[in-house]
């Protein structure tokens, strides 16, 4: 069986997590980062972790506590070629158990991107609110939130 791990990201790591960023940037339902600086400053100031599947880099993701009750999931990208295997929930499953003890985590993701809408809700989260242009990109988001964990 397949090993899915998750490491913390570096500085370094920043080539790696534009790579990713680049092959689904070119969708409508992802707001992505190709800067260095920025992707640096988000390493800094976030966990952001490589998800890997046996050793090779297959995704990213973050989370950020806001305060000590509160946690947001921010980006959360895994490669097009290894979608459809569950890597995407026990990246999701991993960043709760990370956050855990905290009242509210929310996250903020398209209303077009259902495979993520899909997964959250499953995870207990609701549709918290609709936000029109959200990253400035004239795109609208939906903020899903989970309360008590």
């Amino acid at each position: 069986m397949s090993e899915i791990t998750f490491e913390k990201m570096t500085a370094d790591d920043a080539d790696a997590f534009i790579e990713l960023e680049k092959k689904i940037i070119h969708l409508k339902v992802y707001s992505g980062m190709t800067d260095t600086d920025e992707v640096r400053k988000e390493i800094e100031t976030n966990e952001c972790y490589l998800i890997k599947k046996d050793g090779k880099i297959v995704g990213s993701m973050e989370y950020q506590m806001k305060g000590p009750d509160e946690a947001y999931f921010g980006g959360l990208v895994v490669d097009p070629d290894y979608q459809g295997q569950g890597i995407a929930r026990k990246a999701a499953e991993f960043r709760l158990e990370k956050a855990k003890g905290a009242k509210r985590v929310w996250l903020v993701t398209h209303p077009h991107n259902s495979k993520v809408i899909r997964l959250y809700l499953s995870l207990g989260f609701v549709v918290e609110s609709w936000k029109d242009d959200y990253y400035g990109d004239g795109e609208p988001r939906l903020v899903l939130a989970r309360e008590h964990l």
